[in-house]
Formats: structure tokens, C-alpha cells, sequence
């Protein structure tokens, strides 16, 4: 399955407490298992970026749902499609 990523920013949106962005993280997954994708992995960044979210979609379509799922519950994100070196590594020996 295809393997994206995602930058998250929370600077625009109005979070109270850890708690209540803890809560929409679970929303969020949530959202994610109804577009047929599912979140991998997700760490706290320190840096230009707040989280790093690392999610699989079965196709470009689910992806871009996911992407939008951050955006409407007003989180800045930069999502792109990722690939496992080995396999990038397969490519670059095919070329």
C-alpha cells in the first residue's frame, strides 16, 4: 500500500490544552479507517513543524481525503507519498 507523509502545524488553530489536541488525534485516526487509510506512525517535532504524521492509503484518492481530514479539523499539513529506500533502490537500478 502506498506509504504517505504529512508535516502538521497546530500554529492556526486554537487549541486549549494537550488534552483537547490528544482528543483529535483520536477523531483523526478515526476519520483516516473511513477513508480506507490508516496512520502509521506519529511523532511531536521540534523545528519548522509541530507532528509528523506518517499514514498508508490504498490510492492517491484516499490520500488526498486523508490530507483534507487534517485540514478540516484546521491543521496546517503538507502531504506528500513517500517510498522505502530499498525500493527506491530497486528503481534507480532499473533506470
Amino acid at each position: 500500500m502506498p506509504s504517505y507523509t504529512a508535516f502538521v502545524d497546530v500554529a492556526d488553530r486554537d487549541v486549549q490544552n494537550v488534552q483537547e489536541l490528544a482528543s483529535i488525534w483520536g477523531e483523526i485516526k478515526g476519520e483516516f479507517t473511513e477513508h480506507e487509510a490508516e496512520i502509521v506512525d506519529s511523532y511531536a517535532m521540534l523545528g519548522s513543524h509541530d507532528f509528523l504524521v506518517i499514514f498508508e492509503a490504498p490510492d492517491r484518492e484516499s490520500a488526498f481525503k486523508s490530507a483534507l481530514t487534517l485540514r478540516r479539523h484546521g491543521l496546517e499539513a503538507e502531504t506528500m507519498e513517500i517510498i522505502d529506500t530499498d525500493d527506491f533502490a530497486e528503481l534507480v537500478d532499473e533506470v
